[in-house]
């Protein structure tokens, strides 16, 4: 049942297609363990099984068992993290002005109450932001990804309102030795809550220019440099919308929607480390 929740992130099916698919593909069927003669699960018991998982907390659990694993064999090696985040769009709720306020005022729970079936179906966790002109209702994905295997460390899901900046501090450990970040991590008091918690940590932030006081040919080659380090956390978020169908939430709650994106980050873990085994990057595992 775990194997199914895996080739629904890695392909980007939904439950119905899932049951469909499984019963379609040989290569699935082989993949989860299953004969001709077996019965496939439907799509009502892949919900229910991902269902429990998520009432049990454990999906965080699981990605820290894999990513201790990789540790352990040297594959994540944690010279150097690279942290950013990045939205998990999810469907957006057709309210009123005046609804959506109440919502983000943490105000929702006496919405609808008189239409049950509706309330349901209303998601008062997720959030609406504005980035660069675009318009983003959901999630974020908040990773830290490791410079030399380009595995996610750890990860952090909040709603879509909240800052990137936020999450970092939650992110950095002690055996972190550096981190790299783009501009929206700047600020001396975002560093000052990263060092009370690693005062060793070298923090590498891409400068950026302000009216009337543009970056000098210094800042741009340090950016440059930066740069070329820290883009490999952009190969994971590029990865994850190009190959596994995009990054997004179809569930209602924060519950739900930490299950979905942990099971994602867990996937391309799973995913990277059989391209860096396939590359011969890393030793292949045992198999005796």
């Amino acid at each position: 049942m775990f194997k199914v929740l895996l080739l629904q992130q890695w392909y980007g099916i939904a439950d119905d297609a899932a049951e469909f698919i499984i019963n379609d593909r040989l290569s699935f069927q082989r993949f989860l363990g299953l004969t001709l003669g077996d019965k496939v699960p439907d799509a009502k018991t892949i919900w229910l099984f991902r269902e429990n998982l998520t009432k049990a907390g454990v999906v965080k659990e699981q990605f820290n068992q894999f990513e201790q694993l990789m540790e352990e064999q040297g594959v994540i090696t944690r010279k150097g993290s690279l942290v950013d985040a990045s939205f998990a769009d999810a469907p957006r709720q057709r309210n009123t002005k005046e609804e959506n306020q109440k919502i983000k005022d943490g105000e929702g729970d006496g919405l609808w109450e008189e239409k049950p079936n509706k309330n349901r179906q209303k998601d008062k966790d997720a959030r609406w932001t504005k980035k660069n002109d675009e318009t983003h209702y959901g999630w974020k994905d908040h990773v830290k990804v490791d410079r030399d295997s380009k595995m996610i460390v750890d990860y952090e899901v909040t709603d879509a309102s909240v800052h990137d900046s936020q999450k970092l501090a939650d992110l950095v450990d002690e055996k972190d030795k550096a981190v790299w970040v783009d501009s929206a991590y700047s600020g001396q008091t975002i560093a000052d809550e990263v060092h009370e918690k690693n005062p060793d940590l070298d923090i590498f932030v891409i400068e950026k220019g302000y009216r009337n006081k543009p970056l000098t040919d210094g800042q741009k080659e340090s950016n440059r440099e930066k740069s070329r380090v820290r883009v490999r956390v952009e190969h994971v978020f590029g990865h994850m919308t190009n190959s596994f169908g995009g990054i997004f939430v179809r569930s209602i709650g924060t519950a739900r929607a930490k299950t979905q994106l942990g099971l994602k980050n867990l996937a391309y873990n799973l995913q990277r480390y059989e391209t860096l085994v396939r590359l011969k990057q890393v030793p292949a595992p045992c198999q005796g």
